[in-house]
């Protein structure tokens, strides 16, 4: 995959603080405008933009004139970074930063213990349990991992200065062969004996993800992959009962990946499955992720459709189009993959959300094709 450096004088998108960065100042920069753009107060961004800061370690103080020390899976550049806007019908996006707490480490398992303490840490400040986490070590972050990663920390950044917390585990941490026996043994530690067998059929989990700390209903998470999927079949995915209709969906894929007929054969589509009652066999969330920036020739497509979508769903783009420029001072048609993924997610009792994905690109810009 070809990528354009960054510039120097580019890297922030603000004239006004010329030089080169580090990657702690860029993304603390990035995030302070999204949470304006997010309308979180600058008490709350001070203190997320901390946290970043905090939780990317050694990292943090890496100048971005130096390539990244490690090549993450986390985003197409390597930047241990991605933010992304949840919209709904009735208020501001939520606004989520996910990041690689292990990032620069030596080697996997190095950044599977780095990543376990700082979601720790943030135990210890914000007063979560981490019981579900622990009940599953030995199953992700096992000594001499495999797999491109070990733990991503995702936060949900609410008013008041204490986030929702996410993490994102890899099912091949023993061995891609073992991904599925991994995810099985995983939900019935959890007590969701019965969630494996609603799962669609796919090549493979990506990612099992746990909500930790303050939720109303935290969830188990199971991500499927699909590749080569026809936009038609997406409605074919979900498990959830009274979820998002098939039309629905399909409507969503095609709308996302450009055309009806459209076949998503370079990164593959990913499905999520949510569980909260373990009583219950059927999730209780679907999501449907498709990542845009393998099916449009440059952002500037990538965003009409983010557009077309929210309006759809009767949700405000504004926002969206203020993201933007808080990110990157280049124009969308220079590029692709600032807007890596759109999202579609039902969850019972809440309204649709429709997510969108955007890219750091502290180090890289892919450019344009076609």
């Amino acid at each position: 995959m070809e990528f354009l450096p960054v510039l120097a004088g580019e890297v922030t998108g603000n004239p006004e603080r010329p030089g080169v960065p580090t990657l702690g100042e860029y993304t603390a920069g990035q995030l302070r405008r999204l949470c304006e753009v997010a309308s979180l107060d600058a008490d709350d961004a001070r203190t997320y933009t901390d946290v970043l800061v905090e939780a990317l370690g050694p990292e943090a103080g890496r100048r971005l004139d130096l390539p990244p020390s490690g090549r993450t899976f986390l985003s197409d550049d390597h930047t241990p970074v991605e933010y992304s806007l949840s919209f709904r019908p009735d208020g501001p996006p939520d606004l989520r930063v996910l990041l690689e707490p292990g990032c620069g480490t030596d080697g996997l398992e190095e950044n599977g213990r780095a990543g376990l303490d700082a979601v720790h840490g943030m135990s210890r400040r914000w007063g979560f349990s981490t019981t579900w986490l622990d009940k599953l070590e030995d199953l992700f972050l096992p000594q001499a991992p495999q797999g491109p990663l070990a733990l991503w920390c995702a936060l949900e950044l609410r008013p008041g200065g204490v986030p929702r917390v996410k993490v994102y585990l890899n099912p091949a941490a023993r061995g891609a062969g073992r991904a599925a026996e991994t995810v099985r043994e995983a939900l019935d530690r959890l007590g969701h004996q019965w969630a494996y067998a609603a799962l669609p059929p796919g090549d493979g989990h990506p990612f099992f993800a746990l909500d930790l700390g303050d939720w109303e209903r935290p969830r188990v998470k199971v991500y499927v992959r699909h590749p080569g999927l026809p936009a038609t079949a997406a409605g074919d995915l979900s498990r959830m009962p009274a979820g998002p209709t098939a039309a629905a969906l399909r409507e969503f894929a095609a709308t996302a990946a450009g055309s009806p007929d459209a076949r998503l054969s370079g990164l593959p589509v990913l499905s999520c499955h949510a569980f909260t009652d373990p009583a219950e066999d059927r999730p209780s969330g679907f999501t449907l992720h498709i990542p845009v920036r393998d099916y449009a020739r440059h952002d500037g497509e990538a965003l009409d459709r983010a557009v077309a979508l929210l309006g759809r769903h009767g949700m405000d783009p504004a926002p969206l189009l203020r993201a933007l420029p808080s990110l990157t001072g280049r124009r969308p048609q220079d590029g692709v993959g600032l807007i890596a993924y759109l999202a579609l997610a039902h969850q019972r009792g809440w309204p649709p959300r429709l997510t969108v994905y955007l890219s750091a690109e502290a180090y890289a810009v892919r450019p344009p094709s076609g």
